[in-house]
């Protein structure tokens, strides 16, 4: 796909998909689901027929909820992703997946302009987050979703 051809000669891995008919409502990254943080708010684009109910997406609101996270599923538009980063509100922003789980997005380019991220680190939503997914599948955490089962 042309769009995708062309993020890459620019350097990005991924692209971030918007809606067919105005171009300004994001849907997803690539082939996941996408996160945002913006004031301590996690944000994600609310399911839709163009919206994969990804498995790991709902992994993740289950434990920022579990968590008292603020969570908010909602169409969310690029301005409002570039705005929050111009007010330094974007904390962070993310895909979620199966096969990557949690991946980092560390520069959004929009308008031929880049608005590169602080680095996800051990104090990050994702990163605890990813933490706490990878404590579940390997038994190191309780499991108080039951996700887990024995074959």
């Amino acid at each position: 796909m042309l769009p995708t051809q062309t993020a890459k000669e620019k350097g990005y891995h991924q692209v971030i998909w918007t809606d067919a008919t105005e171009h300004k409502y994001i849907e997803e990254s690539g082939t996941m689901n996408v996160m945002f943080v913006i004031n301590n708010t996690l944000i994600t684009p609310q399911l839709s027929d163009t919206k994969l109910p990804g498995v790991t997406r709902h992994s993740v609101l289950s434990i920022a909820r579990d968590w008292n996270v603020k969570v908010e599923e909602r169409q969310i538009t690029v301005d409002e992703v570039v705005g929050a980063h111009k007010a330094g509100a974007l904390q962070e922003a993310f895909g979620t997946g199966t096969a990557a789980t949690i991946a980092h997005i560390k520069t959004i380019g929009h308008d031929n302009k880049d608005y590169h991220l602080a680095d996800a680190d051990s104090n990050s939503l994702s990163w605890k987050i990813s933490e706490e997914l990878t404590n579940i599948k390997f038994g190191t955490a309780t499991d108080k979703f039951g996700w887990m089962y024995k074959v």
